[in-house]
């Protein structure tokens, strides 16, 4: 069988119909099946190479029971060069960027009946922010796409709060010589589930930089997909997260150098505190053979508070041409550095204050990366909040 597609037109990176293979796995990242038909993927087990990490129990309403796809109460910016608007799912032009490549983001795919589209042109200055915080407890699918005109640049925000129990997609599609700097804040109520699949683009000299910082909720996974097409064209996709004992976080990158001369950045972080938090982070870089004079590098940081805690960091590099700048990875898991302890206590510092200064410098590496100053002093408030709750033992 074929991969399958919505309305609208093919995909620009579909990948091949991998399932004939039968027991023989997938060799390379691109090669994995996908298709916007839930019925196209076998039911989940949890015991699949990409799902054995997760949670599925917990996921499995989202893969398998009805979801209200209709449109949600969103707060958007009105300005010159920016049209937001919803359009029924035969009107609008999904699958250009990418389409789902699992059953739960097939299953929200297939069931969402008004799609978010947001369009740039132009340059604008100022933040462009987004809020949702009514989606409710209810099973819920949603889909988005961004598309950003020839030379347009962006900084978008959407902050996500309250109840949810959420399966969506997410389309980026560049423009040549645009640029978006795209911030994903995450802060759900306790008990929240959400689930997101984001694919992007890059067309020739296009700059995407995707920033998630996940706070909030009890199930969060968040798996962004970049594929640098057009030459010259650089993605820079950071990730900041905090895990306390009732949540679990996961996010799976995927860059995918296709054109010439094309450069990524990788950089994720996160803190877990409290027995039972768990944090998983999977990183896929392929070079492919036409993507000559790439310069690429991933890493992943997870800094442990106490006990009972476990982080989960794969990265992955496929090299298919030796006509490259560079490229590498890195992965480490770790409690404090003790010099910095030492020299903050040396300077009178108590010993709790301390390690909460640590835990905050680390996270704030990834928050200050947001160009937005308001939104980077509130969420190193909301992570101050979230470390007065625990004692930060030794």
């Amino acid at each position: 069988m074929s991969t399958s597609t919505s309305s609208g037109p093919s995909p620009l990176l579909t990948p091949p119909d991998s399932r004939g293979g039968g027991d023989v796995p997938v060799q390379t990242r691109s090669e994995r099946f996908a298709s916007t038909a839930v019925e196209d993927f076998p039911i989940v087990t949890g015991r699949e190479a990409e799902w054995r990490l997760s949670p599925v129990p917990k996921l499995r309403p989202l893969m398998e029971e009805s979801l209200d796809g209709s449109r949600y109460e969103l707060d958007s910016p009105q300005v010159e060069g920016v049209q937001v608007a919803w359009v029924s799912v035969g009107e609008a032009e999904r699958g250009v960027v990418g389409i789902s490549e699992d059953r739960l983001a097939a299953n929200a795919w297939s069931q969402t009946q008004e799609v978010l589209t947001i369009t740039i042109e132009g340059t604008h200055t100022e933040p462009l922010r987004f809020h949702r915080g009514h989606l409710g407890t209810g099973l819920r699918a949603a889909h988005t796409i961004i598309r950003l005109e020839q030379g347009a640049k962006a900084a978008l925000i959407l902050s996500s709060t309250g109840d949810a129990a959420l399966g969506e997609n997410v389309e980026f599609d560049l423009g040549e010589e645009s640029s978006l700097h795209a911030v994903f804040v995450g802060e759900w109520n306790p008990g929240a589930i959400h689930y997101g699949a984001h694919f992007a683009a890059l067309a020739k000299k296009a700059v995407l930089t995707h920033i998630v910082v996940n706070l909030g909720g009890d199930i969060v996974i968040l798996n962004p997909s970049a594929h640098l097409v057009g030459e010259g064209s650089e993605a820079h996709l950071f990730g900041g997260y905090f895990a306390d004992a009732s949540q679990h976080l996961e996010h799976r990158v995927y860059v995918n150098h296709v054109g010439p001369s094309t450069i990524s950045r990788v950089a994720y972080k996160g803190a877990l505190h409290g027995r039972g938090a768990r944090t998983v982070w999977v990183g896929d870089v392929l070079i492919g053979a036409d993507a000559k004079g790439t310069d690429s590098y991933e890493q992943n940081r997870n800094l442990v508070l106490s006990e009972g805690t476990r982080a989960d960091s794969v990265p992955n590099l496929e090299i298919k041409t030796g006509d490259i700048k560079g490229a590498g990875h890195a992965s480490a898991t770790g409690r404090f550095d003790d010099e910095q302890l030492f020299y903050l206590q040396s300077r009178g510092i108590e010993e709790l204050e301390a390690r909460r200064l640590v835990v905050l410098g680390f996270l704030i590496d990834i928050i200050s990366k947001i160009e937005d100053p308001a939104l980077v002093e509130e969420l190193t408030a909301t992570v101050r909040v979230k470390l007065s709750a625990t004692e930060v033992p030794a």
